[in-house]
């Protein structure tokens, strides 16, 4: 009964992915809107950044788990 209700973990990973790739655009959005300030706030800017690089390594960590390997 509750057979379609659950995910496999393939799936689990690609609503995750969407998460954090839609994160990382709107991380992408503040900084920018950030370094456009005329007063930015320099130190928010660098933790913007390194949030933004966390999640681009973490996408790229998933992205790897999705992509099956091929043997050349």
């Amino acid at each position: 009964m509750n057979a379609h209700l659950e995910m496999d973990h393939e799936e689990v990973l690609r609503v995750k992915l969407e998460v954090l790739r839609r994160e990382h655009r709107d991380l992408d959005e503040a900084i920018s809107a950030l370094t456009q300030a005329v007063h930015s706030d320099q130190l928010r800017l660098v933790r913007l950044k390194k949030q933004k690089l966390a999640l681009k390594d973490e996408i790229a960590r998933i992205e790897d788990q999705l992509t099956p390997d091929i043997i050349a």
